[in-house]
């Protein structure tokens, strides 16, 4: 009879008694100020992951630590340094087994202000999302969710900080969810906005008279100097745009021979075969080499590219022409785009390695 009262009482607690060993850590987030100028757009944040301070902290930790990878040799910021303009300086990223990727890294500035997909073919719709995809891509960080979540429970650190975070209770409560959530909350303070450029458009600083010029040629609203056609693809303040072009880096003569097909197989359409996402132009001159091929090791390459109009494909964009800008008029398009160099990354502690 013992027995069996022994059995029913087990059958009717099937779940197990979940653990409560974070419970007594007192979980009180604060909300993250963005403080925008106002000059900027409203960064769309989901209403299911709003930035706190608590989030954000989290999710640099993550970023910035290598036990997201496999080996533990390499964490997100390995393809992302600050003082690279948040991409890692190589032609192409090299993952954890010394694979290169087919794509250089992505600048990460501004990227909370993106709203038609990550990667350079945009196949994330959101931060949330892509920063999934990382931690179990092969070329990558060549891991399994399941064992990086096993070492983020077993450190001594994150437990506490997926508690102050996110409220939960227990250490079995972490999911690559969360993790997902935290990265996004971090990637989402990211944000450049002291850049002369910002100051002028605050009134706080004027152009010189070569950065005018360039400022005329790159919206093309001055009748008096040449149009480069670079705010199409490059808007401000932000220094980028949601939309994906074909910018003339590779040579095809039908749709179908593009090598790299980039928005195309995304979307399933033909016509955005060779498509990608224009990156952000803040802190440029420090995230060379550039375009998704890691190709050009300069910006003075990059303009000569755009002043020749690029190579012919069935699709590049009307905005690529051949310009015909002398010198002079190269070096105020360069003097322009210069001011949107913003150093505060290099100082501001909330985007910098934790450890």
């Amino acid at each position: 009879m013992m027995i069996i009262g022994l059995v029913a009482l087990i059958s009717c607690n099937p779940d197990p008694v979940m653990n409560d060993d974070l419970a007594g850590i007192n979980y009180d987030p604060q909300p993250y100020e963005l403080n925008l100028p106002n000059h900027f757009p409203a960064m769309v944040i989901p209403a299911d992951n709003p930035i706190t301070e608590q989030g954000a902290l989290l999710g640099r930790h993550l970023f910035y630590d290598p036990i997201l990878s496999k080996d533990l040799s390499m964490s997100c910021a390995s393809c992302h340094l600050p003082q690279l303009g948040f991409a890692d300086g190589k032609k192409v990223s090299v993952g954890i087994d010394g694979i290169a990727g087919k794509r250089s890294s992505m600048s990460l500035i501004n990227v909370g202000f993106v709203t038609s997909g990550l990667f350079w073919d945009g196949r994330s719709r959101t931060l949330e999302e892509q920063a999934l995809i990382p931690v179990e891509d092969p070329i990558e960080l060549h891991n399994t969710w399941p064992n990086a979540i096993a070492q983020i429970k077993e450190s001594k650190l994150y437990p506490k900080l997926f508690r102050e975070a996110f409220g939960i209770n227990s250490t079995d409560e972490i999911t690559k969810e969360l993790a997902a959530k935290a990265i996004a909350q971090f990637e989402r303070t990211i944000i450049s906005k002291d850049s002369k450029l910002d100051r002028i458009l605050e009134g706080k600083a004027l152009f010189t008279d070569q950065e005018l010029i360039g400022f005329g040629m790159y919206f093309d609203n001055d009748t008096d100097v040449p149009r480069a056609e670079c705010g199409h693809c490059h808007n401000t303040p932000i220094g980028a745009s949601d939309g994906f072009f074909n910018n003339g880096i590779q040579t095809a003569a039908t749709l179908d021979d593009f090598r790299d097909k980039g928005r195309g197989p995304v979307v399933g359409t033909r016509i955005d075969n060779g498509k990608f996402r224009a990156p952000s132009l803040r802190n440029i001159m420090y995230s060379a080499p550039y375009m998704h091929t890691g190709e050009f090791n300069t910006l003075d390459e990059v303009l000569k590219h755009y002043n020749s109009g690029g190579k012919p494909s069935p699709n590049k964009s009307a905005d690529l022409h051949p310009l015909r800008l002398d010198d002079y008029y190269l070096e105020s398009l360069k003097a322009f785009i210069m001011t949107m160099e913003d150093t505060s990354f290099f100082s501001n502690p909330k985007l910098q390695n934790p450890f």
